[in-house]
């Protein structure tokens, strides 16, 4: 078995799945389903995406679904005969193909790992799903690079070729391209908006991710090295600036030398540009829009569900400098502890499918408490703190 199937069966026997199962959970109703279609990025692709890959789907037999990112098949396309035969293994608008609730399967597995997956036959986890193969890939939002879904092609063994995953693969970056055209056109600027601006990424990344918005519509895209992301967090943090002395303490797990911060500065400076990174006290001399803040200012306006879609992860995880330390710890327990008040399960189920909250026992605690009895993600939820129980002794 290839290794990440294996893993995978792994993660669907920790959750509970059984081998036996049957169809997966249905966890949108119709109108829930359809409300969440309408409001969904995806609809303005799906047309594209039935256009150059539904049709050739249909011709060998298979069906085209389109998941979002929690695993719930908002669409599934085919003929009436192929769509009766997925209905019976529960492949259906509204069930969801999260592995951990039904077990190894394409979607599933690329909405775990983040990218494309492939799983044939024997490759599934639950027996009832066995005849069937898939061929699936994440799709994400060309702007903020957020995965909106994935895009899923299952069928029989015909499937099992080269030439699929191929379809598959170009048709979601097709998706993405038009996502990218339908875009609205950045404001035109006047004479208030002719400065230089930064857009800091550092969510879930362990290098940020710099563009430079020179005024006049032209952008520049800059990956900084994990230490001058780290220089470029701390002085974000603190618009007011920071003596070399400040930005050591914050920047050096023990102390650092003086010369060695003064040489990553001059590094820095020479990427982003003198008129950039100013001295006496060290600042960003621009205006600074950062992801992070994006998501303090949702939490502060008390709209959780956008600040839970923007957090796309710790800030620099992989950093131990204790300012970014700092910074990464805060914004986490700010968004967890809003979760935890709200008592949505939706809303925390979207943190324990993440990779930093999977093992959150009390998040899984909190979430139980607000999962009616007869859900079927009770199950999931069930299984995963027995699991917690087990690992944690």
């Amino acid at each position: 078995m290839r290794a990440e199937v294996a893993a995978s069966w792994e993660r669907s026997a920790a959750a509970g799945v059984e081998v036996g199962q049957g169809d997966a959970p249905i966890t949108l109703d119709v109108p829930d389903l359809r409300g969440r279609r309408e409001a969904h990025p995806l609809a303005r692709v799906l047309p594209l995406l039935d256009d150059v890959l539904g049709r050739e789907v249909r011709d060998c037999g298979a069906v085209m679904a389109l998941a979002d990112a929690e695993g719930t098949l908002l669409w599934v396309c085919g003929t009436p005969e192929t769509l009766r035969q997925a209905e019976r293994i529960g492949f259906v608008e509204g069930s969801n193909w999260d592995e951990r609730l039904v077990g190894t399967n394409a979607p599933g597995l690329a909405l775990a790992t983040g990218r494309e997956a492939l799983v044939t036959r024997e490759e599934h986890f639950r027996s009832a799903v066995r005849s069937w193969s898939c061929a699936a890939t994440p799709i994400h939002d060309p702007r903020t690079s957020r995965l909106l879904g994935v895009l899923d092609v299952t069928g029989g063994d015909a499937l099992v070729v080269p030439q699929t995953m191929a379809m598959v693969r170009a048709a979601a970056r097709l998706a993405e391209a038009e996502l990218a055209r339908q875009a609205p056109p950045p404001a035109p600027s006047d004479s208030r908006r002719t400065g230089v601006r930064l857009l800091l990424e550092l969510l879930g990344h362990d290098e940020a991710l710099v563009t430079v918005d020179d005024g006049r519509s032209r952008l520049s895209r800059i990956r900084l090295s994990r230490r001058h992301s780290e220089i470029v967090a701390l002085l974000a943090a603190t618009p007011g600036g920071l003596t070399g002395d400040e930005l050591a303490v914050l920047l050096y797990e023990e102390d650092g030398g003086t010369s060695t911060l003064r040489a990553e500065l001059n590094r820095l400076r020479g990427l982003l540009g003198d008129e950039l990174l100013a001295s006496r006290p060290y600042r960003l001399a621009a205006p600074v829009t950062g992801d992070w803040l994006a998501v303090e200012a949702q939490l502060a306006a008390g709209d959780l569900r956008a600040a839970l879609q923007g957090y796309g992860g710790p800030v620099l995880p992989r950093s131990t400098a204790p300012g970014v330390v700092a910074l990464r710890e805060r914004l986490a327990a700010s968004v967890r502890q809003a979760l935890l008040r709200s008592g949505t399960p939706e809303l925390m189920s979207a943190w324990t499918r993440s990779g930093w909250g999977r093992d959150d026992y009390e998040m899984w605690l909190a979430q139980r408490a607000a999962v009616p009895a007869t859900s079927p993600m009770r199950a999931l939820v069930e299984g995963q703190l027995a699991r917690l129980d087990a690992e944690l002794g």
